[in-house]
């Protein structure tokens, strides 16, 4: 009986300690997975913290992407707004002496032939000497090492010397190579510096190749924005010192259309706010007239030999006329300006469109619908064809020579040239000075009208005072144009007293090309050694007038335009000048100054002309 309560007790036990370590197993199992959930909800944490700053990182650098694109919409359009600053903010002078190079030698690559090598020496072949026992019963084995040692010295000695004498032939052939190299480069730089000394020589002496090659340098020299074209054409007129410019615009695509970016947080996604469309407009307006100004002050302000007196610029654009699909090539801006009118011009200051104006440039009403204007000068018009005397190759030529023409054959080409081009001639007579005067008409509405054309061949520049004689002529023929010819060209006086007034001035160039063009004749201008000018209708000593006296007394000989005479149209515009008492007392055939700008104005006069202003009298 106890036994059997002993057992129980036992099993009774177990039980126990089964039971105990099934609870203890539970709770370690709990705990685990207590654990496991504590660890799986700090990873979520941590993931939600992580997605957290990625999206705070991420937003942040779409901001500022945006931001980025927003400051290069603003750089872009500052730069676009700065193209004239830019130009000021440099000088534009190429140094034509900086373009001439050192000799660029060669590095020496044979050092290693100057060091002689060393050669062998005694010790290296022969044995050492012996001694005691060694001397007694090896003496004679001793002599035979040293014997074959002092042959091997021999036969080293000897190679080492032909080798020598190999290094110093390789260094004496290294060397020549050398100096050949060296010579070879300094002839190179020489050629480049005498091609370049010749080229500063007839910069110097005007030369037009190399006038158009130094202006074609500054023009290329000047920065723009990457996607500006940067293609120009450069023609040269030297009896009349003007440069004509063809110049290549950008397209409006330069101009962005859009005005700022902004970030979306919530659709990530960037909306973009377009530029107002009248915004483009006034800004690539603005791109143009800057362009204009800084091409024409980059091109004075590198020309110090003052070549260079006048400066016609025609801005084109290349594009695709959008109602037929065809390419056109519009001009949009034309200016005509010469030096003294442009520099005195504070164009740090100045508001491109209204300086434009100022300079009478004619420019597109609408540049970004393609709207042309007429330049004031052909680029194709300034030709080539129109040779020197110096040409030797005139003797071979078979064209036609305008000089050689007689008075009345010179007298029916200009009137044949004219009447080709579409104007009615009526009347022709020779002037005095071996041209030709010509009444026209042209018969188009509204823009037609009466035309006075005076052609002269003339091998010397035309003086200023056959402009102000077409001009006294213009009104008095009550005409709305004139047209002055020649077979040579016009100084700078001519072209500042044309400005602003129905004056237009064709040079030697001018004709051939509408002898060309118009009546399908290639001609030439050759004055014979004989030639000398005749006598102008009007003394070719320009007049000085009071208001034209500098504070040294010295007379000016480019006017202002503001004082020379005002652009006056046509006659009617003289008749609507109120008269003054002054008129009260005419001279006995009733002349009198018409302009009513002039001192003189009312005035009587005894002349054909006004001494003051040179406006032709009026009865």
């Amino acid at each position: 009986m106890a036994r059997r309560r002993g057992l129980v007790s036992n099993l009774v036990a177990v039980q126990r300690e089964i039971e105990r370590n099934r609870a203890a197993q539970i709770r370690t199992q709990t705990a685990a997975a207590r654990e496991a959930e504590r660890a799986r909800r700090a990873y979520e944490r941590a993931s939600a913290a992580a997605d957290k700053e990625r999206r705070r990182l991420y937003l942040e650098a779409r901001s500022a992407e945006v931001d980025a694109d927003n400051s290069a919409l603003e750089d872009q359009t500052r730069a676009l707004g700065g193209l004239l600053a830019g130009a000021l903010a440099r000088n534009a002078y190429v140094d034509v002496n900086a373009l001439k190079k050192s000799p660029e030698y060669p590095a020496w690559q044979y050092k290693h032939l100057e060091s002689p090598g060393i050669g062998p020496s005694i010790e290296q072949f022969v044995p050492a000497p012996v001694s005691g026992v060694s001397k007694m019963f090896g003496g004679k084995k001793h002599e035979v090492a040293i014997a074959a040692g002092e042959q091997a010295f021999a036969r080293a000695q000897s190679d080492f010397a032909q080798s020598e004498a190999q290094r110093l032939a390789w260094l004496d052939q290294a060397r020549a190579n050398y100096a050949y190299e060296r010579r070879e480069a300094e002839r190179v730089a020489a050629e480049q510096n005498e091609a370049i000394d010749a080229f500063a020589g007839e910069l110097r002496a005007g030369d037009p190749d190399a006038v158009v090659s130094y202006l074609d340098m500054v023009l290329h020299d000047s920065k723009y924005p990457d996607d500006f074209p940067k293609t120009f054409k450069i023609a040269y007129v030297p009896v009349s010192k003007q440069l004509v410019v063809e110049y290549e615009l950008p397209s409006l695509a330069v101009i962005p259309t859009v005005k700022s970016y902004r970030y979306v947080k919530t659709s990530d996604t960037v909306t973009e706010t377009a530029r107002p469309k009248a915004q483009i407009m006034s800004t690539y307006s603005s791109l143009v007239a800057q362009l204009t100004l800084r091409t024409v002050h980059e091109i004075f302000q590198a020309d110090r030999g003052q070549l260079v007196d006048v400066v016609v610029f025609n801005g084109m654009l290349s594009s695709v006329d959008p109602g037929t699909g065809q390419r056109v090539r519009p001009c949009l801006i034309t200016l005509r300006t010469t030096r003294e009118t442009f520099e005195v011009l504070d164009l740090a200051n100045v508001e491109p469109m209204a300086c434009l104006k100022h300079l009478s440039a004619s420019v597109s009403r609408s540049p970004a619908e393609l709207v042309p204007v007429r330049p004031v000068l052909e680029f194709s018009m300034v030709d080539p064809r129109f040779v020197a005397e110096t040409d030797v190759l005139s003797d071979l030529d078979q064209r036609p020579n305008l000089m050689e023409l007689t008075p009345t054959e010179f007298e029916s080409l200009i009137q044949n040239l004219f009447a080709k081009m579409g104007l009615d001639t009526r009347l022709t007579r020779p002037s005095r000075d071996g041209g030709v005067d010509c009444v026209a008409y042209d018969t188009r509405a509204i823009l037609g009208g009466k035309v006075v054309i005076q052609a002269k061949r003339y091998k010397n520049t035309v003086g200023v005072s056959a402009v102000r004689d077409l001009f006294g002529t213009v009104m008095n023929e009550g005409a709305s144009k004139g047209i002055l010819v020649t077979t040579s060209g016009y100084g700078r006086s001519s072209y500042e007293f044309a400005n602003d007034k129905p004056l237009e001035l064709l040079d030697g160039a001018n004709l051939l090309s509408l002898l060309a063009e118009h009546a399908g004749i290639e001609a030439k201008i050759v004055p014979p050694d004989s030639w000398t000018d005749p006598t102008a209708d009007t003394p070719e000593v320009e007049q000085v007038r009071p208001q034209d006296l500098n504070t040294q007394g010295l007379s000016d000989p480019v006017a202002e335009p503001s004082r020379v005479n005002p652009p006056l149209t046509s006659a009617k515009e003289i008749d609507r000048i109120p008269l003054t008492a002054a008129t009260a007392n005419p001279t006995p055939d009733g002349r009198k100054c018409p302009n009513g700008s002039c001192s003189n104005f009312g005035q009587p006069i005894a002349g054909p002309q006004c001494p003051v202003c040179f406006h032709y009298a009026r009865g």
